[in-house]
This record gives structure tokens, sequence and C-alpha cells, in this order.
């Protein structure tokens, strides 16, 4: 049995992020028992559950339902909700490529020294 701090600890998480994945629903708190809450593998398990989930970039709602298809065999939902996770996160990386490149280029232009406005800031001026 683990205290919220050696919880967050296993986690690598704060304490505040226990409580907050508390406060949403996505881990329980447990009663306290000698007045310490205490927190079993299975706690631990869940909070590495929403850490991973979160690190392939699913939000707290789309946790919420991957935690309860967890429990469960719905094998399909699942590859569908990475799917449609897939498909998010590669309209961002086009996003982020883009950005990259608009400011790659404005960075050669600002370093070739030309005279007048930097070009950095001009493209930022509106």
């Amino acid at each position: 049995m683990l205290t919220i701090g050696k919880l967050a600890e296993a986690g690598h998480v704060s304490v505040e992020t226990i409580r907050f994945y508390q406060r949403k629903d996505l881990l329980g708190t447990p009663d306290r028992a000698g007045g310490v809450r205490r927190y079993g593998n299975e706690d631990l398990r869940r909070l590495r559950f929403i850490r991973k989930a979160q690190q392939a970039g699913f939000t707290l709602e789309e946790i919420r339902e991957l935690i309860a298809l967890d429990s469960g065999q719905d094998h399909h939902r699942a590859h569908q909700m990475a799917e449609t996770r897939l498909t998010k996160l590669d309209a961002q990386i086009a996003e982020l490529q883009r950005a990259r490149h608009s400011l790659q280029r404005l960075a050669t232009e600002c370093a070739e020294g030309k005279t007048g406005a930097c070009p950095i800031l001009a493209a930022f001026d509106v």
C-alpha cells in the first residue's frame, strides 16, 4: 500500500497531478485508513495508463473512455480511437513542419544581413 506521495513518486508525477486526476474522476480516491489514504497496485497501474495515454496525445475525455474500454474487450473502439488520434497527430505534424519551414526561411533571410527591417519581425508585424 502506498501513500499519495509514494504513488506520485512511483508514477513519476506530482501529488497535485494525482489530485487533479481524482477531481476529473480518472483515478479513485481511497478512504482514509488510520487517517491516511492508501493506494494499491491497481491505482499505480491506472496512473501509468493515464500518463501513457496522455503521452500518446489522448485528451482526458478520451482517456476516460479508454479506461472504460480497458476493463472490456472492445478492440474495435480502441482501434478506432487510435486511428482518430493518429489522424489528428498527422495534421499537427504537418502544421509544425509548415511553421518550421517558414521560420527557417525567415531565419535564413535574417542571417543574410540585408539592411532595412528584420524579416522575422516584419513577418510578425500586423
